[in-house]
């Protein structure tokens, strides 16, 4: 047995492994030495129609096998599969390759992969807003307990915080977008990027060289190519896609952080099956297994963003070989990992259960704290001094909250300030009836359709243009 990657095993969905695999990193290459000899015949080199077809007739029949066979021999992976290649379609042997360099097949091979691979995760982001955007809907104008440093401040509801989490994943929406958008070619550069070769090639002919480089970008799906490259393309390329994915991975952390606090408190939990172990050895236990992974998960692609800023600031002039290894298992593990972390939390979303009892009774627990705030306001208003009033508040809170953590007294808060001559004086009370709790959320559930009904579907539609629709993926809890 040898060592397989939990990416593949555990994590990561099919696609996204289809998408990073050799097979399909090899047949991109022979697509795209098949888009260079079909644009060099159109633009008058001598390259028969029968070496064209024998080799598109070869483009996924690639037997890894024999190139490595060829790979042992010449110690360069692109020359094993030319030769290899040569081999399957000896009409078009003579013509592979043909003012090329090997980051011709390399690069626009990663570019192209990224592309679909930015595709594949903004489908999966899309997935997650639409799930989270059912339970923020649902729980609209349901109070809660909203925290600051995870102590109890205000009521926000339910609906509002999951639209906190929402946006999160709406800017990594938007910024896989503009990835998209802004991604290019490498095109066809020659070995420094002088297109020297294809120059030659075309007897100095500067018009069909550019033009070489457009055809061969449009046949391969993109619009542009860089105006000027290296040998590779800039490598900053990568680490700005990397730096998205940790963004996305930063958002999923943040979201399944909040949620391990919130099954803690017991309000709300993430997806337990009926015949899941919680624990091997406390068979009671409830762990919010999801969520920590989605935490583990995120960590890691995260911290692989510095690693694609160092390559990126490290490439000597125009080009050195130090980013190959490096990128063979950064760039796919980035993706697989990214992809892994929003199959979770779309699991999780669509799964999460929401104990309204719980809340209401912690809120019901803190209200006299809480409409503290209000009578603040209110004895503002009937000309008392906004500092006083405030020690006057903080000291009575203080002496209520030790009463009921060390004697297990009653909340009086209010009673005891209704009763304090710096109240009194300004006859400014909470009477019971004050206390629904429905009264102390302000807009939050105007901005919860405000954001569900002005934000989102304008989104979705942007991603839907460019983006499958996210597969189903299985979790393995």
């Amino acid at each position: 047995m040898t060592w397989i990657s939990p990416l593949s095993t555990r994590y990561a969905s099919p696609a996204m492994q289809a998408l990073w695999s050799e097979r399909r990193r090899i047949t991109t290459w022979r697509q795209l030495w098949l888009a260079l000899m079909e644009a060099q015949r159109e633009l008058g080199l001598d390259i028969p129609e029968e070496a064209l077809h024998q080799l598109h007739l070869q483009l996924d029949s690639a037997d890894l096998d024999r190139a490595a066979e060829h790979e042992k021999r010449l110690r360069h992976d692109v020359m094993a599969h030319i030769h290899h290649l040569g081999e399957q379609a000896p009409l078009a042997r003579p013509y592979l390759h043909l003012g090329a360099t090997s980051a011709y097949v390399t690069d626009n091979a990663d570019l192209i992969l990224i592309r679909e691979g930015l595709r594949l995760l903004l489908g999966r982001v899309s997935a997650v807003l639409v799930a989270l955007s059912k339970v923020a809907r649902r729980y609209r104008a349901v109070p809660c307990l909203a925290y600051t440093h995870f102590q109890p401040a205000q009521l926000t509801t339910v609906g509002k915080r999951v639209t906190l989490w929402m946006q999160d994943f709406g800017f990594d929406a938007e910024e896989l977008l503009h990835r998209l958008d802004a991604l290019q070619y490498l095109g066809v550069k020659g070995t420094t990027g002088t297109q020297a070769s294809f120059l030659d090639l075309f007897e100095g002919d500067e018009e069909r060289v550019l033009e070489l480089d457009a055809r061969v970008a449009r046949k391969m799906g993109f619009l542009r190519s860089f105006p000027v490259t290296g040998q590779t393309y800039p490598r900053k390329v990568d680490a700005q896609v990397l730096a998205t994915l940790s963004s996305i991975a930063a958002s999923a952390a943040k979201f399944a952080t909040d949620l391990r606090l919130l099954q803690h408190e017991g309000e709300i939990l993430e997806p337990f099956e009926s015949e899941q172990v919680g624990s091997s050895a406390m068979a009671y236990k409830r762990n919010p297994m999801r969520a920590e992974r989605m935490t583990s998960l995120a960590r890691y692609v995260m911290e692989l963003e510095g690693n694609a800023w160092h390559t990126a600031a490290e490439q000597w002039l125009e080009r050195t070989l130090d980013d190959s290894a490096n990128r063979r298992l950064v760039l796919p593990e980035a993706f697989l990992a990214t992809d892994a972390i929003l199959i979770l939390a779309t699991n999780v979303a669509a799964g999460l259960e929401v104990r309204e009892p719980v809340i209401a009774r912690h809120v019901q627990a803190m209200m006299p704290f809480l409409a503290t705030e209000r009578l603040l306001m209110h004895g503002v208003k009937a000309g008392g001094d906004r500092q006083r009033l405030h020690e006057t508040i903080r000291q009575h809170s203080v002496a209520v909250a030790q009463a009921i953590a060390e004697q297990g007294a009653p909340n009086d808060l209010l009673d005891r300030l209704t009763r304090d001559p710096a109240f009194q004086k300004l006859k400014v009370t909470v009477a019971p009836d004050g206390l629904d709790p429905t009264a102390y959320v302000g807009r939050a559930p105007k901005q919860v359709d405000e954001y569900l009904d002005d934000v989102i579907p304008a989104l979705l539609q942007r991603i839907d243009a460019v983006a499958p629709t996210a597969a189903a993926a299985e979790v393995k809890v």
